[in-house]
């Protein structure tokens, strides 16, 4: 494919005469203009414009895998090269939403696949494809939760990613969904007396993470025998712990949901993402997004299709259970990949490996004479007390090629001189010596 196609004038102005206007601006005629001056430079050659961008690029600070030691959302695994490279095929990179299934097979087959792979993950019934990220899917998690129950309050554990709870809130305050937190307690658990205490027959949902922002693995058990039946278990989970933990599934949940990007897709400056969103069948119609769906032509031959679409664009919008379009389902086609080359075994692997890491540090730290804020069981993350100026001490870990464990503060603001570490299975017990020589 051509990488730029550009328009003649004479065929923009053939353009514009069919439909009627006289210019392109007349296009944008009803948007608001608040800046007149962009005060962008003049135009460059591309020669300079490349020159000048690598230049910046440079600024960056790259660090090697196995020293990064941050997570909190975004995780640093090895992607097998067969991933990249048959992700990268220009048919699937430059395919847009596959309402023509006729033409588009391979790309829903492999959402298709990608819907059974998240459902065998979390033990749900099923899957969409799929959502922009684990924030959006959260928030998509309660609106739908409010649609099934017609009740507007969710109680959601403190102790979820701070930034899905920001999320959340900007999607369902102004829809008047009430969101109350919940606190955690001493082992950083959810404090089940302060769930009861907050219950009522308004509650629609209750949400908790698993692992929880801290690392902690809650009790889902507990928590599902600790709320009515009517009331909604809505778990956020990191999809490889998954493969070593019970199944929110078989756990009581009714929806999971989380971020995929662990599943093959590296970290980029904070995207893109993709949200991943199971649930039981009985809520399907309820469920946000689209499902992709199987079936058998007239000639008996399997194929692939879009079903259960209910969005804004096929249906009425009051009547729509999202506003997702166009997302990340090219993301959904990396995990797809992903998970058929690591298979069951590997991502075992991966998790096993992450686990024992992170315990490893852990132990580590604590023989230096550094406590761990929680002492309930982690899977890869825990929160430590990483002493005074830390956030200054992370700033120089940098400067020796460490992304050190995140600074709590930059999101908790009562976490002062607290730190989030981190490990996967990139992160070696040598690697983890060498950033411990600076603690």
């Amino acid at each position: 494919m051509h990488r730029y196609i550009p328009h003649t004038d004479e065929e923009i102005k053939e353009m514009l005469n069919e439909i009627g206007v006289k210019s392109i601006e007349d296009l944008y005629i009803d948007v608001p203009k608040t800046v007149d001056d962009y005060n962008l430079e003049s135009e460059k050659d591309e020669f300079t414009v490349k020159s000048e961008i690598l230049s910046l690029a440079k600024k960056n600070k790259v660090f090697k895998i196995e020293n990064i030691f941050a997570g909190a959302g975004i995780y640093a695994h090895y992607i097998p090269t067969v991933v990249e490279h048959l992700a990268n095929d220009q048919r699937f990179v430059t395919a847009y939403t596959p309402y023509q299934a006729e033409v588009s097979q391979g790309t829903l087959q492999a959402l298709f696949e990608y819907q059974t792979m998240m459902c065998e993950l979390t033990g749900m019934q099923v899957a969409n494809s799929s959502m922009y990220d684990g924030a959006t899917a959260l928030a998509e998690a309660m609106l739908m939760a409010v649609r099934v129950s017609r009740k507007n309050k969710i109680l959601a554990a403190s102790s979820i990613n701070p930034e899905y709870l920001q999320t959340s809130k900007t999607y369902c305050t102004p829809q008047n969904i009430e969101i109350e937190e919940v606190k955690w307690n001493d082992n950083g658990t959810l404090d089940i007396e302060d769930l009861k205490s907050k219950i009522s027959d308004e509650t629609s949902a209750v949400v908790v993470g698993y692992p929880n922002f801290f690392g902690i693995i809650e009790d889902l058990k507990l928590i599902k025998e600790s709320i009515p039946e009517k009331t909604l278990l809505i778990v956020v989970s990191e999809p490889v712990s998954l493969t070593i933990l019970e199944s929110p599934g078989k756990l009581g949940a009714d929806i999971v949901v989380g971020e995929g990007q662990s599943l093959g897709v590296t970290p980029n400056f904070g995207g893109p993402g993709i949200g991943f969103f199971t649930t039981l069948e009985k809520y399907v119609r309820k469920m946000p997004g689209r499902i992709i769906g199987q079936t058998k032509d007239v000639d008996g031959k399997t194929g692939y299709v879009m079903v259960l679409q209910t969005r804004e664009q096929h249906i009425r919008r009051e009547k729509a259970t999202s506003n997702i379009c166009s997302n990340h389902a090219l993301i959904a086609l990396i995990n797809a990949i992903y998970l058929s080359t690591m298979g069951p075994e590997g991502l075992r692997k991966v998790a096993k490996m992450s686990y024992n890491a992170a315990h490893y540090f852990a132990e580590k730290l604590k023989e230096k004479g550094y406590s761990l804020i929680f002492n309930g069981p982690f899977f890869n993350e825990f929160a430590f007390d990483a002493g005074e100026n830390y956030y200054e001490k992370w700033k120089k870990l940098a400067e020796e090629g460490f992304l050190g464990p995140l600074p709590l503060v930059k999101v908790l603001p009562n976490f002062k001189n607290c730190a989030l570490a981190c490990c996967t299975e990139v992160n070696t017990n040598e690697s983890i010596d060498n950033l411990l020589k600076h603690f």
